[in-house]
């Protein structure tokens, strides 16, 4: 990997974490689009975005955790649910199409932007 390479990645990848910690979530959604100009098939870019922002996750979730800003009644029955649709999203994702999993990605982001003109 060259040099420029890694540096172009360490910026991204802090852009993606920044706004992942920032905004609680939705550096995955960023981090799809960037793997994918850097040459990741898409199938392969939802699986890097994801193992790159699991991390990012964990550390902010820490912070929030430590900082009283989560209440544990609701955490713990959500955790557990994120985990196990975590774990059946991502068996899905070796079965699905490529046309599918693409249009699943557009029509969340497609929600996504819609649901923040709402008000």
């Amino acid at each position: 990997m060259k040099k420029q390479s890694i540096k172009a990645y360490l910026l991204g990848g802090a852009c993606i974490g920044a706004v992942n910690g920032l905004l609680g979530g939705g550096g995955g959604m960023l981090a799809v689009p960037v793997l994918e100009r850097a040459g990741l098939k898409e199938k392969n870019a939802h699986a890097t975005a994801i193992a790159v922002i699991a991390p990012a996750s964990f550390l902010s979730g820490a912070v929030y955790l430590v900082e009283g800003l989560v209440p544990m009644g609701v955490f713990l029955p959500v955790a557990l649910g994120v985990l196990l649709g975590g774990a059946l999203g991502a068996k899905l994702l070796g079965k699905l199409s490529f046309k599918a999993v693409s249009l699943l990605f557009e029509l969340v982001m497609l929600a996504a932007g819609v649901r923040l003109l709402l008000p």
